[in-house]
């Protein structure tokens, strides 16, 4: 005979009811999972416009948008119009003869093209150059410390390239295309942005 309170036997029984209706409701999920699990649609029961799509073959409205876009024509789709972005447009450089050989202008040029830069980058370089220092390997500012052709700020920072920097032209250009390189990635870019603002 339990001489256990009311409320005692009722905890009682609820801790022991909890532990079995627990077993109860994972049997129940496992047998629904059993007798009718679930399928993903194959391949072959989907609809054409769900296979198609980003990863497969290009609906027709699709394939107008890819062929509108790459002619840079207005596409419109699901009541929405876009526009493909114009391509970036640098500043023009003016025209520029290739240098005569034996110049410094001419160093200039064959380390241009050995880096892959065409006759338009060489433009810019060439330009850019000729505003800041005339391809004179001795300008120095007085002002801002700034030196050589590419007109270095530090001109100290040439050393990287060589140490003659001073006073060699292939130096102070090997160090010119490197920092134009890793700042503005072409001459053109560099050009553009002393257009904008006066310096490189």
């Amino acid at each position: 005979m339990s001489f256990l309170p009311a409320r005692g036997k009722a905890e009682t029984a609820t801790r022991r009811l909890v532990p079995t209706l627990a077993v109860v409701a994972v049997a129940g999920l496992l047998t629904a999972a059993a007798i009718a699990p679930q399928r993903l649609p194959t391949a072959a029961a989907q609809p054409a416009e769900q296979r198609h799509g980003a990863l497969g073959a290009l609906d027709g409205q699709e394939l107008e948008l890819v062929q509108a876009a790459i002619a840079g024509a207005p596409v419109e789709r699901d009541g929405f119009a876009a526009e493909a972005p114009p391509p970036p447009v640098w500043a023009s450089a003016p025209e520029v003869p290739i240098p005569d050989e034996g110049t410094i202008k001419a160093i200039g040029y064959q380390m241009a093209m050995a880096v892959g830069w065409d006759e338009n980058e060489w433009r810019c370089l060439a330009a850019l150059w000729q505003r800041e220092s005339n391809w004179n390997p001795l300008s120095g500012n007085a002002v801002s410390g700034a030196y050589g052709i590419p007109q270095a700020l530090p001109g100290e920072k040439m050393a990287s390239a060589g140490a003659d920097w001073q006073t060699n032209p292939a130096t102070q250009i090997a160090w010119g295309i490197g920092y134009i390189q890793s700042r503005y990635g072409t001459p053109c870019g560099a050009w553009a942005h002393s257009e904008e603002s006066g310096w490189y």
